[in-house]
């Protein structure tokens, strides 16, 4: 994200009345911006006013799952957790999945692929909801490596 992109992150938070705002970038970089009111008091005049105080976090999730793999989409589809509506999960959050192991299926135009995982690991977080529309490359999974 570029300097001027922050900028007017910041300038747009200050002109509206929700006080937080989180957006996760699909590069890994996560925004979380808190606007928060603060009471200064003049002790010698004993005159309080109010002022808004944007505090600015970026985080690239990168750095903090640096041993964190990510299985991404390898296209543009919907993703399904399970074989069918009643089944259950391919995979939660805990599991230990193997190399060539089915995590998910993503259907593209009436075909559903099996996307299997490129490494052995720890399922750390399932990164797309059931049934929503992927792109190609939208993060799947992160899978912490052994």
């Amino acid at each position: 994200m570029e300097y001027n992109e922050i900028k007017k992150l910041i300038n747009d938070i200050g002109n509206v009345d929700f006080e937080e705002i989180s957006l996760e970038l699909p590069d890994g970089v996560k925004i979380n911006m808190k606007k928060r009111q603060s009471e200064n008091v003049n002790s010698s005049l004993a005159n309080c006013s109010s002022t808004n105080e944007i505090k600015l976090e970026i985080k690239d999730s990168k750095s903090e799952n640096e041993d964190c793999k990510i299985i991404k989409s390898p296209m543009v589809g919907t993703f399904y957790s399970s074989s069918s509506p009643n089944a259950q999960p391919f995979v939660k959050v805990g599991d230990r999945v193997k190399k060539g192991q089915v995590v998910c299926i993503v259907e593209a135009m009436k075909l559903m692929n099996e996307i299997e995982s490129e490494w052995d690991g720890e399922v750390v977080e399932i990164c797309t909801k059931n049934e929503a529309v992927v792109e190609y490359g939208t993060p799947l999974f992160k899978i912490k490596g052994e």
